[in-house]
């Protein structure tokens, strides 16, 4: 399987940039405190202001109605939440098995390498190695929305060592046929990292715009809602809006698989590249 070549941008919309930004420049513990306090601090600012400007709303009066509407934007909320999550935590799964996969069969190659003569063996290693220090500056290149052309002509060295091998005993030929199985399933996991890379770039600006409304509805609910004591409403008020921003940032964080403090970690390749000089690579 011969790597496809790739194009030298890559097109990515904006909540995918400025999410990625986030995640990328901010640390994570940071990143959830700017968000719940943002979250909180401008609803209770709202809530404020809305106490002051209609103190008809501390009564009684219109509960019953907030009560029920509150109940349904609740359960659409933790709903379509809880949907958001867990459809970008199984991205991140999935990234997950496919770097695994890649990895794997990189360390197979370089194991499998020593029944081959000494040209063939240090030919095959060198070029696995130089194909994983390419995948890894890919990895951040396809993360900064490039594309790495250098990774497709290493790949292509790499099928080319392969087939120069002189297999002269049946050891050589089998371990021959099956190291090209394993560069195929290393060329397949990549190409299909590097998709996904390119495509999980979090929700769209559609996506966002339900999330925003629904967390919204949720918080005005709490805003609006009659209750006498302010202290009683200011605190419902700030647990909602905590609620709300944390359930924010994880959409933020899980947004993309190869990048932020939740992601899929590149160390299968680096694993690979310590395999190929634990075996005389270099």
């Amino acid at each position: 399987m011969r790597p496809a070549p790739t194009p030298g941008e890559i097109d990515r919309h904006p909540g995918g940039i400025v999410s990625q930004w986030l995640v990328t420049h901010v640390p994570a513990w940071l990143l959830l405190l700017l968000i719940v306090v943002g979250t909180a601090g401008s609803a209770i600012l709202i809530q404020i202001v809305v106490r002051r400007r209609f103190p008809g709303l501390r009564g009684d009066e219109h509960n019953d109605v907030t009560k029920f509407a509150f109940g349904v934007v609740g359960f659409v909320f933790a709903f379509f939440i809880g949907f958001v999550v867990s459809a970008m935590w199984s991205q991140i799964s999935q990234a997950g098995t496919v770097v695994r996969t890649e990895g794997t069969a990189g360390s197979q190659l370089a194991l499998d390498s020593h029944v081959f003569d000494q040209p063939d063996r240090d030919r095959t290693r060198q070029s696995l190695l130089d194909y994983e220090q390419a995948a890894i500056t890919e990895w951040n290149e396809i993360n900064e929305g490039r594309s790495y052309p250098e990774a497709d002509r290493a790949l292509t060295r790499l099928y080319a060592a392969y087939e120069a091998v002189q297999a002269r005993t049946d050891a050589q030929k089998t371990l021959l046929a099956t190291s090209f199985g394993n560069l195929d399933d290393l060329s397949k996991a990549r190409a299909e990292r590097v998709l996904q890379a390119r495509v999980d770039t979090g929700p769209p600006w559609a996506l966002w715009a339900v999330i925003f409304v629904t967390s919204g509805l949720l918080l005005g609910c709490a805003i609006i809602y009659g209750v006498e004591r302010p202290a009683n409403h200011y605190a419902m008020v700030a647990i909602i809006a905590t609620l709300v921003g944390a359930q924010l940032f994880l959409v933020v964080e899980l947004s993309h698989p190869y990048v932020g403090a939740v992601s899929t970690s590149p160390e299968p390749l680096q694993q690979v590249i310590r395999t190929v000089h634990a075996a005389g690579g270099s």
